[in-house]
C-alpha cells in the first residue's frame, strides 16, 4: 500500500467520522434544518425572477423572498395550529362535561339501524356497546386532552420551538441566497458523471415541489370545502374536522371520505335525509373531484410514480419521520426508483460467448 492510498483511505475515514458528528449534533434541530431547505427550494425561482427583474442584490431578493414565505406559508401554519388547539380544547371541556355526549350519539345509532344490522353485530358479539362507547369516549377524551394539555402547557416548548423557528428562518435567508452554490458543491463532491448528478438533482427539486405544493394544495382545499360543509350543516367543531380531513387528504385513494362519509351514513340513518344527501353529494362531486382532478396534475404528473407507490411512501414516510414523512417519503421513493434506472442504465453489459 503506497503512502497517497493510506492517505486517501485515512481521510475518507476522518469524513465519515466528522460527517457522522455533524449530523449527530443537528439532530435535535433537524426538522428546522430540513423545512429550511424545503421551503428554500420551493421559493427559489421567486428569488431569482426579483433578482432579474428587479436586479437587486442577492441579500435584498433573500430578504424579499423570505417575507413573503413568512406571510404565505409560515404564519397561515402557526395561526390554524393556535386555532386548532384552542377548538380541541373546547372539545375536551364538552367531553368532560357531558355537553358532548358520544355514547349516546352511539347508541342512536344503533337503534336506527336496520334489525338484520342490528343482528348482524349482535352475531359479531358487536352488539353490546358498554365497552365499545368506553373505548371511543376514552379516545376522544385522550386525542382532546392532548390538544386541550397543548393549550395550557405550551408554555414549557415555547423556548424550544422558538428557537427552532428563527434557526429555519435563519437558515433559509442563506438557503435562498446561496442556494445555487451550495448545490454545485454539493454535485461537484458526488463522485458520478455530472448528467447523472444533474439528474438526480432535477428529480429531488421537481419532487420536492410537486409533493409540497401538489400536496399541501389539496390537503388545503379539501380541508376547507370539508370544514364549509360541516359548518352548513352545524355540525359541532367544523374547524377541528377540517384539519383532520385536511391531513387525512395527504394520503391518496384515502383521503377525507374516512371523515365524511361515516357522518353522512349516520345522518341518513338517524333520519336526517337530506342532510346525509347534502354531505355525501358534495364529498363525492366536489370533495372527491378535488383528489381525482388536482392529485394527478399536481403531484403525480411531476413525480412519475403510480398512486400506490405515493400512498404506501407517504403512510411509511409519516410512519417514521412522524408529519415530515409526507415529503420523506415520496422523496425517497423517487430517489430510490431514480438511482435504480441509473444503475440498470450504466449497469456494464455481460457480452455472451
Amino acid at each position: 500500500m503506497n503512502e497517497k492510498s493510506l492517505q486517501f483511505k485515512s481521510l475518507t475515514v476522518l469524513l465519515v467520522l466528522v460527517t457522522v458528528a455533524f449530523i449527530w449534533i443537528l439532530l435535535p434541530f433537524y426538522g428546522a434544518v430540513f423545512w429550511a431547505v424545503i421551503l428554500g427550494i420551493l421559493f427559489a425561482p421567486i428569488q431569482r425572477k426579483l433578482q432579474l427583474k428587479f436586479g437587486w442584490q442577492r441579500n435584498l431578493t433573500s430578504l424579499c423572498t423570505l417575507s413573503l414565505c413568512l406571510v404565505i406559508a409560515i404564519l397561515p401554519v402557526i395561526i390554524v395550529s393556535i386555532l386548532l388547539v384552542q377548538e380541541g380544547a373546547t372539545v375536551y371541556k364538552n367531553i368532560e362535561s357531558g355537553q358532548l355526549d358520544i355514547a349516546a350519539y352511539l347508541a342512536q345509532f344503533k337503534q336506527s339501524l336496520p334489525p338484520y344490522f342490528q343482528n348482524l353485530l349482535d352475531r359479531f358479539g358487536m352488539g353490546e356497546l358498554d365497552s365499545l362507547r368506553e373505548k371511543i369516549v376514552k379516545t376522544a377524551m385522550q386525542g382532546s386532552q392532548v390538544l386541550a394539555t397543548q393549550a395550557f402547557s405550551f408554555g414549557q416548548g415555547t423556548f424550544e420551538f422558538v428557537v427552532s423557528f428563527f434557526i429555519m428562518l435563519y437558515l433559509l435567508f442563506f438557503f435562498l441566497r446561496d442556494g445555487p452554490e451550495l448545490a454545485r458543491k454539493m454535485r461537484t463532491a458526488v463522485p458520478l458523471e455530472e448528467n447523472h448528478k444533474r439528474r438526480l438533482q432535477l428529480k429531488f427539486n421537481r419532487v420536492v415541489r410537486a409533493t409540497v405544493k401538489g400536496n399541501v394544495l389539496v390537503a388545503v382545499t379539501q380541508g376547507a370545502l370539508g370544514g364549509a360543509i360541516f359548518w352548513f350543516l352545524d355540525i359541532p367543531s367544523a374547524l377541528l374536522w377540517a384539519v383532520l380531513m385536511a391531513f387525512l387528504s395527504l394520503l391518496p385513494a384515502v383521503g377525507a371520505g374516512i371523515v365524511w362519509a361515516p357522518v353522512a351514513v349516520y345522518f341518513l340513518l338517524s333520519g336526517m335525509i337530506w342532510q346525509g344527501v347534502v354531505l355525501a353529494g358534495f364529498g363525492v362531486f366536489v370533495i372527491g373531484l378535488v383528489d381525482n382532478v388536482l392529485r394527478p396534475i399536481l403531484v403525480g404528473k411531476d413525480t412519475k410514480m403510480p398512486d400506490y407507490l405515493i400512498l404506501v411512501s407517504t403512510l411509511g414516510g409519516l410512519a417514521v419521520f412522524g408529519l415530515n414523512g409526507f415529503v420523506i417519503g415520496p422523496l425517497i421513493a423517487a430517489l430510490f426508483l431514480s438511482s435504480w434506472a441509473l444503475f440498470v442504465e450504466t449497469k456494464p453489459k455481460v457480452q455472451l460467448p
